[in-house]
């Protein structure tokens, strides 16, 4: 059987900072997920840019795994 509590936001705050940190963690990981898509979208609104070609992405790929390879 489902359940159901109304709490405001203030009083939702409240209970959040009477909980451990394991359980403080454990609901930022949560937000995290549920937030992924949206701050991804926003970052990629951010740097979106029509200056670069996919030939400039290629080379710089490319630099960054010989850098990272020949360090092996």
């Amino acid at each position: 059987m489902p359940y159901s509590l109304s709490i405001n936001f203030n009083q939702l705050k409240s209970l959040i900072i009477q909980c451990g940190i394991e359980e403080k963690v454990e609901i930022i990981r949560m937000l995290e997920q549920d937030t992924l898509p949206i701050r991804f979208k926003r970052f990629l609104n951010k740097v979106k840019t029509n200056d670069l070609s996919i030939e400039e992405i290629t080379a710089e790929v490319e630099a960054v795994r010989e850098k990272r390879y020949s360090g092996k």
